[in-house]
């Protein structure tokens, strides 16, 4: 089986994901645009429509199955060392979840302001360090899926989950992240993994999750 590290960034304003265990397939990938208030937001960029051939041509070439296990062990362990101070401060926690997988969860509400998609500033120096584990380890793929918590409609929550994945994209991409490496999926309110009947559990809703996918030859 493909190892899968998954990066969720919590993040301040209101962002949901929906489950409160990660019950879905991560291979889950793609992107979910708004229809309204922005339209055109990455319609053409961070699109699922790439084929295979490309992504392999784009990071060199794809791993052999055999060494997949070590290159995402290393790949944990340096993303480890890299938010080491965030973890000392319970700001982080890096957790392997069955299957090989990873999830680094990011608990400080730094991200973005309440009905914002703006990154704060704040948040920049930890987004610096996930991006410079995923560009010295390339041969990845990359889905970005925001989520929001139940504060406001349901149309403009998954509007804005769209939206802030679509920041975090970008983001990572002005640190030289290859764009055909990048996915986004917004699934707003409807994976909660903590309860929005307190500010708290809302707080903990509102995140970005990154799920880097190893390039493995035949997959």
């Amino acid at each position: 089986m493909k190892k899968v590290l998954i990066a969720t960034l919590l993040v301040a304003g209101c962002a949901s994901d929906g489950s409160s265990s990660f019950n879905r397939s991560y291979t889950e990938t793609g992107a979910v645009l708004g229809a309204a208030g922005g339209a055109l937001l990455g319609a053409v960029a961070y699109s699922p429509n790439r084929t295979k051939g490309v992504l392999v041509g784009a990071v060199g070439g794809a791993l052999a199955g055999g060494a997949v296990g070590a290159y995402m062990d290393s790949q944990k362990k340096d993303l480890e060392k890299n938010l080491a101070n965030e973890i000392k401060l319970k700001q982080a926690r890096v957790d392997e979840l069955p299957n090989h997988i990873v999830r680094v969860t990011m608990t400080g509400d730094t991200g973005f302001n309440t009905n914002s998609t703006d990154i704060k500033p704040g948040f920049h120096t930890t987004m610096d360090k996930i991006a410079d584990v995923v560009v010295r380890y390339g041969k990845t793929s990359l889905t970005v899926a925001g989520h929001t918590d139940d504060v406001g409609s349901a149309q403009y929550n998954q509007q804005l989950s769209e939206r802030r994945a679509h920041a975090v994209a970008q983001y990572l991409e002005s640190k030289k992240v290859q764009p055909v490496r990048l996915q986004i999926v917004g699934k707003g309110e409807s994976m909660p993994i903590a309860s929005n009947a307190t500010e708290g559990g809302r707080a903990e809703n509102r995140r970005v999750e990154i799920y880097v996918e190893p390039v493995v030859e035949g997959s």
